[in-house]
């Protein structure tokens, strides 16, 4: 869900946004793909042909997504994973993100937000107080001060790295 938050956060920040999914039965163990655009302008074509960021969380959706991606792709990657020589050349970014969850935050569930505080920590496309009201829109209540933690964590990665 890390990629829908990024969304409304965009769209809070008054962006023009588009998102997509496949979260099919591949969900449950496998590689799933979440695609947004963000952008200044006007979007014509909703489907992501030149991703200019990439992230993957697992070994396998690496694989698999980390190839043939435009120069000047940035690739966040969690600590654990090696990168492909596919990606030589490109900026990869390793940050503990998992560990984050579980060691700092305390629950392995907040990755997703730990990765949309890094995400935006890098990229810097809306401000961290639209991140969190976006955050908050899609989180059960009485989660508020967890994914709170998670969120500026994952921004503390960014500022640490």
């Amino acid at each position: 869900m890390s990629l829908e938050e990024a969304w409304e956060a965009a769209v809070i920040a008054g962006k023009q946004t588009a998102q997509s999914q496949s979260y099919g039965p591949e969900a449950r163990g496998g590689s799933c793909k979440a695609e947004v655009i963000i952008s200044d302008e006007k979007i014509g074509f909703t489907k992501v042909q030149h991703p200019t960021f990439l992230m993957a969380l697992t070994q396998k959706s690496l694989d698999t997504y980390g190839q043939n991606l435009p120069e000047g792709c940035l690739v966040l990657i969690d600590d654990t994973l090696t990168a492909p020589a596919a990606l030589n050349g490109y900026r990869v970014v390793k940050l503990p993100i998992l560990r984050t969850a579980v060691e700092k935050v305390g629950k392995a569930m907040t990755a997703n937000i730990v990765a949309v505080g890094a995400i935006n920590g890098l990229l810097k496309f809306v401000s961290n107080e639209d991140l969190k009201s976006a955050v908050f829109l899609h989180i059960p209540k009485g989660t508020e001060a967890i994914n709170e933690k998670a969120l500026n964590e994952g921004i503390a990665l960014v500022e640490g790295a």
